[in-house]
């Protein structure tokens, strides 16, 4: 299973550095430890190493940027924030998030000397961090009511929907009031606040040092939940960083060189049954064409022989082309086979009228029914027209022959529908 080494950078005035193993769902697979950088080099080994920045010396906004992105995007940073920074912007770097749905930019701001100073000292102990976040981007965004990290004497408060801000710890009650959490007494004589909802987390170390400030205010907040963090701050953190929205502060010249050798080898296994999948596929797919040109040419030798059989007089191009061609032909010609039925139904009810009379042979083309006929005598034949015109068609007599007791006739009977031929 993949394994992430989160490293927490020292803050300003300390000199150890905390680390933890976590794994893909942010569940340690260690020991918090603490010591030394070189010491969390020797742990690295070959995974991926996160690293948490001081939050104190890092600047998070989210001003409404203008549409773009790239360099054009960078460009405008600087004056979005013009009013939040008091130094030169050519000293400065900024590290760009992902529009928001509000609209908003999240935006990380560092002094140039701290990002490369912090680089400088991953790259002296031989880390090569693959992201680097300001620690406190990754409080955990609770929709219900607003989350407190209280450490030492910074108090980081994240409301819903918002991005984190750090606040001084010395009085508690005054950096509650600065972050707006409860409202000022002066104040609050003109307009009462309303009480938010909030949950601190903090360590029992911290919390036996300011248990008696905050139990002192619980009736400044609607609700005020306590959660121990017995193991520091930093297996929190690490439950978040999964799915975090923070502003990676290592991008543009200051984005990590990518270890494909590493990589290869993490994914060698894989890459090669993925090589092995789409070879079947290929194989697979080549099998099907050829499977499919096969029957294609059996059934453009059965369309042939059809269209021999039924149009012998013309080349064969375009089979559906000519057919249809045809068909169209013979409809507007009123060509069809209710006319057949309706030729036959006329002869069999003019002959069943007829004694000793009956068809010998007939065939039909073109509208026209060419039949053989057997009566016993020239009287039967013209009584057999008279029949059929009653019916609407016409019959022609084409010629008659005296055989044995009677007289054998070739007559052509036609619907009185269908147009003379030009």
């Amino acid at each position: 299973m993949p394994t992430t080494l989160l490293l927490r950078l020292p803050a300003p005035g300390q000199v150890e550095t905390e680390w933890l193993s976590i794994d893909e769902t942010g569940t340690p697979t260690g020991p918090r430890q603490r010591g030394p950088m070189s010491l969390a080099a020797a742990v690295a080994g070959s995974a991926k190493v996160v690293v948490l920045a001081p939050a104190t010396q890092i600047l998070l906004a989210q001003p409404e940027l203008p549409p773009g992105s790239g360099i054009k995007l960078a460009r405008a940073v600087p004056f979005a924030l013009e009013e939040q920074l008091t130094e030169d912007i050519d000293q400065l770097y900024f590290a760009i998030g992902r529009r928001t749905a509000g609209g908003g930019t999240p935006v990380a701001v560092v002094a140039r000397a701290v990002i490369e100073g912090w680089l400088e000292m991953l790259k002296a102990a031989a880390i090569e961090p693959a992201a680097m976040y300001p620690d406190m981007s990754l409080l955990p965004d609770n929709p219900g009511q607003t989350v407190l990290w209280l450490e030492e004497e910074r108090l980081a408060v994240r409301r819903p929907g918002m991005l984190p801000f750090a606040v001084e710890l010395a009085p508690v009650t005054e950096a509650l009031m600065v972050a707006g959490l409860i409202g000022d007494p002066n104040e609050e004589l003109l307009v009462a606040k309303p009480l938010e909802s909030a949950v601190l987390y903090v360590t029992r170390e911290d919390w036996v040092r300011v248990q008696d400030e905050f139990e002192s205010l619980i009736d400044k907040f609607e609700t005020l939940r306590i959660q121990l963090l017995p193991d520091g701050p930093l297996p929190w953190l690490g439950r978040v960083l999964a799915g975090t929205d923070a502003v990676n502060l290592l991008q543009g010249e200051f984005a990590t060189a990518t270890d494909y050798g590493a990589h290869w080898q993490q994914w060698r296994v894989a890459a090669l049954l993925a090589v092995a999948l789409l070879f079947v596929h290929v194989a697979a797919q080549a099998l099907q064409i050829h499977r499919a040109n096969k029957l294609t040419a059996e059934l453009d030798g059965e369309i042939a022989q059809i269209f021999a059989s039924v149009m012998p007089s013309e080349t064969l191009q375009d089979p559906r082309r000519q057919m249809q061609s045809r068909l169209d032909r013979i409809r507007k010609a009123d060509v069809g086979p209710q006319y057949f039925l309706r030729t036959i139904q006329a002869l069999s009810s003019a002959v069943a009228a007829i004694p000793q009379t009956s068809v010998d042979a007939l065939s039909f083309r073109d509208q026209t029914l060419d039949l053989k006929v057997i009566a016993p005598n020239v009287a039967a034949l013209s009584q057999l027209s008279q029949a059929v015109a009653k019916q609407g068609m016409s019959a022609e007599i084409q010629s008659s022959t005296p055989v044995g007791a009677g007289v054998e006739a070739h007559m052509q009977l036609k619907s009185a529908a269908v147009r003379p031929r030009k």
